[in-house]
């Protein structure tokens, strides 16, 4: 099971605030974009509709509002500035965004108080207690989701959690909300070995690791949804080679389950038991790949035509080519269904001194397959299917655009 994210790359290099030179897409008409996807176009009135805005904590960050309350009650704090995720599972938000609240950690099936660290692929983790909290998402309530409080001060983090978001000011985010295909945020090699490197138990200074059934686990909020429940669709608007201010598109739950998430003539990509599909580019095939809205690029295997930028640079490691290069891949789903991707990659020095916060070109090398980042999200409506559940246009995990 993969939580993946380039979140922080860019952090340092742009910071923007949220409500900034938004470019709202119209409201309730038909909408073709990117992709083949025709559905009627989400409103912001619909109950299972959330604004979603990019650009808000640096370059290509998409993000939303979250309320979280207490459970049973009404006692909330609406969060902004949390990373909308397709690649990871489950609600993160920093323990210091909602202290006000006092929600109770979890205890452990010995006792102890229930922690977790998350890793993920640009080297970076969260560590903190296991909580139960309602979640407001639009006008739906996720009721008892099981959360992580991020706190890299709290007692007992082992050596292995390295890199631990510190801060929401360090990082860019106040949160992350994973949205991705599956319910669990580790799944069955959490719930089958106690040395996950993942879960522990806590008690005082001392956390040792421990097996955590899949249903106690930090949890996808939108399985826990009373309705549309079965999967999420991000829309958002195309922005031209040069990058643009923030824009602001939509964040639709469920799939097939109204008029406003239903899709026409999508490709539909099914996923094999780890989330990928098979991308083939340049001669090559790629097994690892996948779609990731917490990814602020698009990251895949270099070839000649794409240099990455000096080390003496401060977006040293990103592609750099001096002039736009126009690129073609194959996704291919396991159910053998095939889509084309034709994308291009911009000189990420020349966009990132430019004034724009919202990039469909920028990328950087990535060995272990295609992560098709936010700019595969811009001018496209991307649907995630959730594992377990069916809609009117696949089941189990699927990817639709």
């Amino acid at each position: 099971m993969r939580i993946s994210s380039f979140t922080i790359l860019l952090v340092s290099l742009l910071q923007v605030g949220c409500g900034q030179g938004f470019s709202p897409l119209g409201n309730n008409s038909a909408s073709s974009l990117t992709g083949g996807v025709t559905l009627t176009q989400p409103s912001l009135s619909d109950s299972n509709v959330m604004s979603l805005q990019v650009g808000c904590g640096y370059a290509n960050e998409p993000c939303v509002t979250v309320t979280i309350c207490k459970p049973g009650t009404s006692t909330c704090v609406s969060i902004p500035n949390v990373l909308v995720d397709t690649g990871s599972y489950g609600l993160r938000i920093f323990s210091s965004a909602i202290s006000s609240l006092g929600l109770s950690n979890v205890t452990s099936s010995n006792g102890g108080t229930l922690a977790e660290c998350v890793s993920y692929l640009d080297n970076s983790s969260d560590w903190g207690p296991v909580a139960l909290a309602d979640v407001k998402l639009g006008s739906l309530t996720a009721s008892g989701v099981r959360m992580q409080l991020i706190n890299s001060t709290f007692s007992g983090r082992p050596s292995s959690c390295t890199n631990p978001d510190d801060s929401p000011s360090n990082v860019g985010f106040n949160g992350i909300i994973g949205v991705g295909l599956f319910v669990a945020d580790c799944g069955a090699s959490c719930a089958n070995s106690a040395n996950n490197e993942t879960y522990y138990s806590c008690s005082g200074s001392s956390c040792t690791n421990i097996a955590v059934p899949e249903a106690q686990q930090v949890s996808n909020p939108i399985a826990s949804l009373p309705s549309d429940n079965n999967g999420v669709g991000l829309q958002l608007p195309s922005v031209s080679n040069s990058g643009s201010g923030a824009v602001t598109g939509y964040l639709v739950f469920g799939v097939g389950t109204r008029s406003n998430n239903t899709p026409v003539g999508a490709t539909i990509l099914t996923t094999d038991s780890s989330g990928d599909m098979t991308t083939t580019f340049n001669g090559s095939s790629y097994s690892g790949s996948f779609i990731d809205s917490g990814s602020n690029g698009l990251y895949f295997p270099q070839i000649s035509s794409l240099p990455t930028c000096g080390s003496s640079t401060d977006v040293s490691g990103w592609f750099c080519p001096s002039s736009v290069v126009s690129l073609s891949a194959v996704n291919i789903g396991s159910n053998g269904v095939s889509g084309g991707v034709s994308f291009q990659i911009g000189n990420a020095q020349s966009l990132l001194d430019s004034n724009a916060v919202v990039f469909n070109d920028i990328g950087a090398p990535y060995s272990g397959g295609f992560d098709w980042g936010l700019p595969f999200f811009l001018g496209r409506t991307v649907y995630v299917g959730l594992e377990g559940t069916s809609s009117s246009i696949a089941s189990g995990t699927y990817w639709a655009y």
